[in-house]
């Protein structure tokens, strides 16, 4: 039962969320989260490891929910869900609609959901840093402030901005995560 209710998850994930891997994270959490498969922080750790391993987020984030509720059969139908609309979607566009993007019509469509789209990734960021900094995972909840996650995203932000003003380009986020799981170490202890 498991198998087919993660499958079933990832699959409305995968179809009806848009924006690339980020803009399923408020998605992936509201499922996590109503099925009780993770909790808040649990969540919050899958996204850091989702976002420092290599691949898309959306793929490594259905692959380590699934993982985590029914091991590697859990993994595959959870990540099979999550890539199989796109996949589906892709080879579509690709056989049957060449010129799609040259329609007014889609190209409007398109530009609409933008907006949406970037709200989503903008209002999860949010709850992530409420979550991390003050604990709180819902709007009335009592506040616990963590000095040394509000530390380590100071220090990364003022790593990002004064690479910015000296080398006069961005720093690799790569090293931005590096960086942040050095202080994650020295701060919080192996």
């Amino acid at each position: 039962m498991i198998y087919l209710n993660l499958f079933l998850s990832f699959l409305k994930i995968g179809a009806l969320s848009f924006g690339g891997g980020l803009g399923m994270i408020s998605l992936m959490r509201d499922e996590c989260l109503s099925n009780g498969w993770l909790t808040e922080g649990e969540l919050l750790n899958f996204v850091a490891v989702a976002e420092s391993t290599p691949g898309p987020i959306a793929v490594n984030m259905a692959t380590f929910i699934g993982s985590s509720q029914g091991g590697i059969l859990g993994a595959f139908v959870a990540t099979l869900g999550v890539v199989l609309p796109s996949l589906i979607i892709i080879l579509l566009i690709a056989s049957l609609l060449k010129n799609l993007l040259k329609h007014k019509a889609v190209k409007a469509v398109l530009t609409g959901m933008r907006p949406a789209i970037i709200g989503l990734i903008f209002g999860m960021s949010i709850i992530l840093v409420f979550n991390l900094i003050f604990g709180m995972s819902l709007v009335f909840d009592t506040i616990s402030f963590d000095l040394k996650g509000a530390a380590i995203l100071g220090l990364v932000a003022l790593l990002y901005f004064a690479w910015q003003k000296l080398k006069k380009k961005s720093i690799s986020p790569i090293l931005l995560i590096i960086f942040s799981g050095v202080l994650g170490v020295l701060f919080y202890g192996a």
